[in-house]
């Protein structure tokens, strides 16, 4: 039997960094303030003339290094985003022609901050299917374009960045053990981009609303995202008859740390077992859980046998999880 296996990793955060004592220039806020309701104490914000495609060329041209391949050894590229360069062509088809992955199709999946898992998904189904041999999955984000810097609720939250991984084939008993994904659209005005789609295209009234940044219900997403993350993660480890014990290391998206540490309590996990970089990035939507994963690989919290939970919840609603035998 063919699994799928995350082969290398890799990942970029722009130069620019800007912290919570910046932001209380700009609005009224505080470090305080920030650290105590998020966790996050800086974030990474993108260059004037970078895009969504740009940040995710540098990752993914750091897994494909540390995978020895070239980019003409690829067969498909999946981008997540929910911050494209344009609506059409796709990020995807333009990180293709950015790598030179002339031998690769390409396209964009939007679940918002769960778009990583849910390319995981997909991309475990075409490997283990035969479909692809190669595939380039990279989250990527620039939400600094769609982040309202008068709105201190949501400004505080969000950073810039991408991730990437190879996930090719092994007869192996390693690599993608399950993957999954659920989504609830009757709460999806918990959090959103109203402006910009074929309901409220741009225009001056559309501007003069502020529709094209995100619009999001705090409390609300808060209370739901605990919920549905714990119940996720909890069901994860039961299907595949494991005791959260043997859970070598969790890697959820990085959103709020009260969010991520309601999780690893519910799996009675010890804070060396949960991996957490909000403090430095904040939430990067589909770009968190790769940057997270290579930073973990990088840094050797990950290791050969390691039984690795991934999970993510975001706009939609979307949630889902993956476990990786690493």
């Amino acid at each position: 039997m063919v699994r799928a296996r995350i082969t290398a990793t890799g990942s970029y955060l722009p130069e620019n960094v800007v912290t919570n004592n910046d932001l209380a220039k700009i609005v009224d806020t505080s470090d305080e303030w920030i650290r105590e309701r998020t966790g996050i104490g800086s974030r990474r914000i993108a260059d004037s003339s970078q895009s969504a495609s740009d940040l995710a060329l540098e990752a993914a041209q750091s897994a494909l290094k540390s995978a020895a391949l070239r980019p003409k050894d690829i067969d498909l590229i999946i981008v997540a985003t929910c911050t494209p360069d344009m609506t059409f062509p796709s990020t995807a088809c333009f990180l293709q022609t950015k790598l030179g992955a002339k031998n690769a199709a390409a396209f964009d999946i939007s679940a918002a901050c769960s778009g990583f898992v849910y390319g995981l998904h997909l991309a475990n189904s075409l490997i283990k299917t035969g479909a692809h041999q190669r595939i380039l999955l990279v989250g990527a984000e620039v939400l600094s374009r769609i982040t309202d810097w008068q709105d201190r609720t949501t400004c505080v939250l969000f950073g810039d960045g991408a991730g990437a991984v190879v996930i090719e084939g092994t007869k192996e008993k390693r690599g993608i053990i399950s993957t999954h994904i659920h989504s609830d659209g009757s709460l999806g005005d918990l959090i959103m981009l109203p402006g910009g789609g074929s309901r409220n295209v741009c225009s001056q009234e559309s501007i003069m609303k502020k529709l094209h940044f995100i619009k999001m219900k705090g409390n609300e997403t808060f209370k739901v995202a605990v919920r549905t993350l714990e119940e996720l993660a909890s069901k994860t480890v039961e299907e595949n008859d494991l005791d959260p014990s043997q859970l070598s290391l969790l890697i959820p998206h990085q959103a709020n740390l009260r969010i991520i540490q309601a999780t690893a309590k519910r799996l009675n996990l010890p804070e060396e077992k949960v991996f957490v970089n909000i403090e430095k990035y904040g939430n990067t939507s589909a770009a968190s859980i790769p940057i997270a994963l290579d930073e973990a690989v990088r840094s050797g919290r990950v290791k050969d046998g390691d039984n690795i939970l991934l999970e993510a919840f975001g706009g939609g609603l979307t949630w889902a999880s993956a476990l990786i035998k690493w």
